[in-house]
């Protein structure tokens, strides 16, 4: 079944077209070069069996494919996984490339900024009358941070990520700059370097990732992209801002978005992440942001040269040179580089005494440490109010410009990392406490509000539970120590260093009291001050709770001790939901609808005690885990819910897809921004939808839920097919994170995290959690309401922005899907009744859902309103649907019980590549 529409290729496209054939010219000929004409024939005689398959499932070019991959010898079927993967990865390459290229053309040819950016946002602030005082209330109390997490569905290497990273800049050169005839061959030559050494580059780790392996791969995003970029978004909004208002010129504004990390502090259902891993994650990244900071103080001196006898200084410039240890004749008529070196020295001393971090250029002299990043912004403002206030204000909008910015927003500790845990452990560990101080309390046993009770009543003393001459279980003792660990961070590189302690699976208020409780024990909350030094932050995950956080954040709020300690915080409250457990629990329409209901039931929560909303959304790559366009999914929120800013979490491929380019990079932190701007101020209180679309959607998600359960909890023998016919258990061995598959040992689905469960039905390229139970719900709708029910959901697409999301995304995941390969996969299944069954209704269903979505957005074919994304498809599949078939095959043989270790090899390269190659896969 065809349901893209094969489009012909526009103008605007031929560069695109052009740097795929140049890439895949250059990987053919490697290929020929490395392995010979014979494989690269087999993988061209591959591919075109492959398209003909995938456009009409033709039997033929499955006979043709099965007899062509039998025949493959072990080392042939590797090379050909390699030559389709790496095809793919450079055609993302190209493709991203091209999508830069468009986005420069349309800032050179366009008259208005563009829909998304943060002129576009700005200019319609104007437009409404948002006054400049407005704008300053957002910036002062936004809180804006994409919060990287270590979640394993990012599968390649950063050798592979560097080099791949290489390719693009290259073609940006051949893009931007008018090359001579040797500029365009010497261009090549480095292309096809660039490419061979990807070719003999093994795409697989050997060994599994160690958390502190995640911390480094994490903070390489802060050399590609953050350090530099998030200084010149700064820059870029400032100077926006004074063109709307030239009042507003010597205004700069608060550092309000920022990086956070789990990666390092997330324990929940990691036993690796110990207090020791989470104390080498902060020195790892103090050491990171301080090296760069100093070898930009040295760039900075080296463009610093002015001479006293041409230029004035200011007298608190001077007084910056007099304590400097810079004494050298050499400099004496240059003010600004004495009082750089000053600097230096200072920072050169902060970084041993943190971190016991040597600077790679010695400073001129000793000097006393900073005591905080603060005391460096600060004689870093000297430097430029002395340029502004003697003729030299340019130069201060320089590197002077951007360092100032960098320090105020990674300052010691680079980027706030977040503890989590789940509240199960928090139970134990509280309940230990209790029975260790006095036996018999029974704290497990009790009913919650005899909790709440017991835990209040605990709270109002800073007496502390724990003592040093107890023996404690390993866990307890575990959970007390990386707490002390948080407290001495925040003492030692600042209270942003690791503000925030995220529960995972909350569902009462006796959750979040229990961590009160908690760090309380190591002092980062001081009863009688009623100061809290981080904020709780409770995840609301499955169904149940989200239906039921509302309520309970109601008596939460309610509690006199607890304002108290949001009153230290700034009255607001962080709450935390996940859309990846919801979406197993309850299908992609309920968990979504829920999601929404859920934030309604905060607003009004909040609104009746006075206090100030901030969510964080826990979104995966996929769309099965609540990823998709973050612009239009922070538009499509309830209005009133993107109140204190907002957090979003950036996981696995989709933080290499974001951010590993900088000015993709740029642009991705700019449309968070705006997203949020606009929400915030253009439509804090938008109208609620109306009735009717509430009731329909309520009435949509209970079939969409029904037919959702009915399938994957209630069917005898689906874990067995979901099992049989993924690739699931062979992910577990995959080196791709530290975190285990499942959470126990069972095979069961409600054991399984959400992110092996997506990644099994994307490798298998059926997208289940993305779209199944949605044509069973408008069918059941149709049935109850035929006469105007398909014009009731076309009017809630047309009006309903939240409708619109959750149908976009759905086209987008469907179309990714491929019914044909997927019918491959369910052969896998042994017992060929199960196997006939679940599949007749997969099929069923994923072609009703697609009739259902073409008919409700009014659509002929799938993406049809995205080209962009239907031109990536078209690109990238036909290089990517090998990759599938080959991995069939080889897990036949594999499940037959052949363990030649290049066979195993084979299976984890195919998951490899079709995870690149799809993009979003978990």
């Amino acid at each position: 079944m065809q349901h893209l529409n094969p489009v012909e290729i526009p103008d605007k496209d031929l560069p695109l077209r052009d740097d795929i054939r140049l890439l895949g010219r250059i990987l053919g000929d490697t290929v020929r070069m490395q392995e010979g004409e014979a494989v690269f024939a087999i993988v061209e005689r591959i591919r075109q069996s492959s398209v003909r398959f995938h456009r009409e499932e033709d039997e033929t070019a499955r006979h043709e494919l099965e007899a062509t991959l039998n025949g493959l010898s072990r080392g042939q079927t590797n090379q050909i996984i390699r030559a389709f993967s790496y095809f793919s990865h450079l055609a993302n390459i190209a493709e991203d490339q091209h999508h830069i290229r468009r986005t420069r053309a349309h800032a050179l040819a366009a008259s208005a900024p563009r829909e998304g950016s943060i002129a576009y946002t700005l200019a319609r602030a104007h437009e409404a009358g948002i006054s400049r005082a407005q704008l300053q209330a957002f910036f002062d109390d936004a809180l804006i941070s994409p919060v990287l997490t270590a979640h394993p569905t990012e599968v390649r290497r950063k050798s592979t990520i560097d080099r791949e990273m290489e390719v693009a800049q290259l073609l940006a050169e051949r893009d931007r700059i008018q090359l001579t005839p040797d500029e365009v061959a010497a261009s090549d030559e480095a292309l096809r370097r660039v490419v061979l050494t990807l070719w003999q580059t093994s795409i697989l780790r050997r060994t599994k990732l160690a958390v502190v392996d995640e911390v480094a791969n994490g903070l390489s995003y802060y050399d590609y992209t953050f350090l530099r970029e998030l200084p010149r978004f700064y820059a870029g909004l400032e100077d926006q801002l004074s063109a709307i208002d030239p009042a507003s010129k010597a205004a700069e504004l608060p550092s309000f978005l920022r990086i956070g990390s789990w990666i390092g502090g997330d324990r929940d259902g990691n036993p690796f992440v110990t207090a020791e891993v989470l104390q080498r994650a902060l020195r790892m990244q103090s050491r990171q942001a301080l090296n760069f900071y100093l070898d930009e103080l040295h760039r900075l001196g080296g463009e610093f040269s002015l001479d006293t006898r041409l230029v004035t200084v200011s007298a608190e410039l001077q007084g910056l040179i007099e304590r400097s240890p810079d004494r050298s004749p050499r400099r004496q008529d240059e003010p600004y580089r004495r009082a750089i070196s000053g600097i230096y020295a200072r920072l050169a001393a902060t970084a041993w005494a943190l971190d016991q971090f040597e600077a790679s250029r010695h400073a001129v002299g000793d000097a006393p440490p900073y005591a905080s990043a603060a005391e460096l912004r600060a004689d870093l403002d000297i430097l430029h109010r002395s340029l502004a206030a003697n003729g030299s204000a340019t130069l201060a909008r320089g590197r002077l410009r951007s360092l100032r910015r960098a320090a105020e927003v990674f300052a010691f500790h680079l980027a706030a990392i977040d503890l989590r845990q789940n509240s199960n452990v928090h139970e134990r560990t509280v309940d230990e406490l209790f029975e260790m101080t006095c036996p018999g309390t029974g704290y497990r046993g009790l009913a919650e509000d005899a909790r709440i009770a017991l835990l209040l009543g605990e709270l109002k003393t800073a007496r502390p539970l724990a003592s040093p001459f107890v023996t404690y279980s390993a866990e307890t003792a575990a959970e007390l120590t990386i707490l002390r660990i948080a407290a001495e961070a925040q003492r030692h590189y600042g209270k942003a260093a690791v503000p925030n302690y995220v529960i995972s699976k909350a569902d009462g208020v006796s959750d979040i009291l229990e961590v009160a409780l908690l760090l309380r024990e190591a002092g980062l909350l001081r009863p009688r001050e009623g100061d809290l030094a981080m904020n709780i932050v409770p995840l609301f995950e499955t169904i149940e709770d989200l239906r039921n956080c509302g309520s309970v954040l109601d008596s939460l709020l309610a509690l006199p001790e607890y304002q108290r300690l949001l009153d230290s915080r700034g009255r607001v409250q962080e709450v935390m939901l996940g859309y990846s457990d919801s979406n197993k629990d309850g299908g992609f329409l309920t968990s979504g609808w829920e999601l929404y209901k859920a934030e309604i039931a905060l607003i009004d929560a909040f609104r009746r005690h006075d206090v100030r909303l901030r969510l964080f959304h826990g979104r995966g790559g996929s769309v099965g885990r609540g990823g998709g366009p973050s612009y239009q999914a922070i538009l499509a929120q309830p209005g009133g819910a993107v109140q204190a800013g907002i957090r979003i979490t950036e996981q696995g491929e989709v933080i290499a897809s974001k951010y590993s380019h900088p000015e993709v990079g740029r642009r991705n932190l700019e449309i968070l921004a705006a997203a949020t701007l606009d929400a915030m101020l253009l439509q804090p209180d938008r109208a609620a939808p109306r009735d009717e679309y509430l009731a329909a959607m309520e009435e949509l998600s209970a079939h969409a839920y029904r037919s959702y359960r009915n399938l994957v909890y209630e069917t005898e023998g689906f874990e067995r097919y979901f099992w049989e016919s993924t690739v699931i258990g062979e992910i577990a061995n995959l080196n791709i994170g530290s975190r285990p598959a499942s959470r126990t040992n069972s095979r069961r689905i409600k054991d399984l995290r959400a992110i092996p469960w997506v990644f099994g039905w994307a490798q298998c390229r059926l997208m289940l959690p993305g779209w199944y139970g949605f044509g069973s719900a408008v069918k059941a709708w149709l049935a109850a309401h035929p006469q105007d029910g398909m014009a009731v959901l076309q009017a809630m697409y047309r009006e309903w922005p939240f409708f619109q999301t959750l149908l976009s995304n759905m086209d987008m995941v469907l179309a990714k899907s491929d019914i044909a390969i997927a019918s491959r996969y369910a052969e896998l299944v042994e017992e060929a009744a199960l196997r006939d069954a679940v599949f007749r209704r997969l099929r069923g269903e994923w072609q009703d859902s697609i009739a259902a979505l073409l008919a409700v957005m009014g659509q002929e074919v799938l993406l049809e309103r995205n080209p962009l994304l239907a031109r990536s498809i078209r690109n990238r599949f036909p290089y990517l649907d090998p990759l599938n078939h080959v991995q069939i095959e080889l897990l036949k043989r594999h499940r037959a019980g052949d363990t030649d270790e290049r066979l195993v090899q084979g299976i984890h390269l195919t998951i490899n590549g079709i995870a690149a190659g799809l993009r979003n896969s978990g």
